[in-house]
């Protein structure tokens, strides 16, 4: 358990990485996008928060970001709406700032009074895109044991393709980082950053005042990197070695709900012994007609299923009607397909109606895309 000593405050990220998810971030945060059925991408670094009991959580946002508030609501499922604890909104203009940040420093710069007025000695920097069922108490502890002034979470992966790259590449020897790489191609034999930091509350004040002061805005880039190969710090590295669902593009991201198919990383996940919270919806159960087929799916509740859906992902108050066919897609909160309607690999977004007998195929690694509130 964190002492009072050491207690952490939680800032996360949810705007950053909105570009690499095209069309599904148009008009929502990266952190608000709906994954496996019933969660968004923030309910699972926030769980893990609320699972370590950091009680104080700042959520830095750009644009965008209503439907983030109203998916978070109070918290209360969380358990984060304690009087000792709170989740704060940092959107860019809150503090008198005229533009809109470039990167994690610059969007920092606009957390510094929320840091200060904080209780907690250290904070865990990190992104939503990246999702795991992680104890971060374990990795704070490992942070104060190390001594070292910033503590990276990272994983080992083995890349699908000959060159694929990752942000942040590293190799360490005994939990010290020997080498930071950024953009960088890997393999299994390297650490692979996961957006995650853990350091010193007053040691960040003081880096993000003295580097957005000079024009500087890059974290990994401007501050790790530099310093790093200046001997300016000791960085410590966290090796997590459970799933890691990366949604760094829209192919990563249909995958990954994919995965959650595979009953070994559905159950490391969502890990019961620390829950993934998210907005409770009182909901009637989904209603399967006799003749309906569901083989191999995550269905949500409050659907009605007549049709046939086979390796799937189905978020609340779907309906598929009777002779409609979804294979290998995932439908979000509130679709329609008629009759007849025939999908394979495909990303449909909240309240899309498919006309009865249109067909729509994708592929695995270049899914079709339908936008919210689409009718075809």
């Amino acid at each position: 358990m964190i002492g009072d000593t050491m207690k952490m405050i939680g800032i996360i990220f949810s705007n950053i990485y909105d570009a690499s998810l095209g069309e599904l971030t148009k008009h929502r945060t990266l952190a608000s996008l709906p994954f496996g059925g019933r969660y968004r991408l923030i309910d699972f670094v926030l769980s893990n928060m609320a699972n370590a009991n950091i009680a104080t959580v700042g959520i830095i946002t750009k644009y965008n970001y209503q439907s983030l508030m109203d998916h978070l609501g109070s918290c209360a499922e969380w358990d984060l709406n304690r009087k000792n604890g709170r989740v704060v909104f940092l959107p860019p203009f809150a503090t008198g700032g005229t533009n809109v940040y470039r990167g994690k420093l610059e969007a920092l710069s606009n957390a510094i009074t929320f840091l200060k007025r904080s209780s907690g000695e250290y904070v865990l920097l990190s992104d939503s895109n990246n999702l795991c069922n992680i104890d971060y108490e374990k990795v704070l502890e490992n942070h104060v044991k190390s001594g070292a002034k910033i503590t990276v979470v990272a994983n080992r992966e083995t890349p699908e393709n000959f060159g694929d790259t990752q942000e942040v590449v590293l190799n360490a020897e005994n939990g010290k980082v020997t080498d930071i790489a950024l953009d960088h191609s890997y393999t299994s034999d390297n650490l692979i950053g996961m957006g995650m930091y853990v350091v010193e509350k007053q040691f960040l004040l003081q880096t993000v005042e003295d580097f957005v002061s000079r024009g500087y805005y890059d974290f990994e880039r401007d501050f790790l990197l530099r310093y790093f190969n200046e001997g300016k710090i000791d960085v410590n590295v966290y090796e997590f070695n459970r799933t890691v669902l990366r949604n760094r593009d829209i192919p990563s991201y249909f995958k990954n709900n994919c995965r959650l198919l595979e009953e070994e990383v559905c159950d490391d996940v969502f890990d019961p012994q620390n829950p993934i919270y998210t907005k409770v919806r009182d909901e009637v159960p989904s209603y399967y007609d006799e003749n309906s087929v569901v083989d191999n799916c995550l269905v949500a509740d409050g659907c009605s299923i007549v049709g046939t859906v086979q390796d799937s992902i189905i978020s609340r108050n779907v309906v598929i009607e009777e002779g409609a066919v979804v294979k290998h897609s995932i439908v979000m909160q509130g679709t329609v397909l008629k009759k007849g309607a025939d999908i394979e690999y495909c990303i449909i977004d909240k309240d899309v109606v498919i006309s009865q007998g249109r067909t729509l195929v994708g592929a695995e690694t270049a899914p079709v895309i339908l936008q919210k509130g689409t009718r075809i």
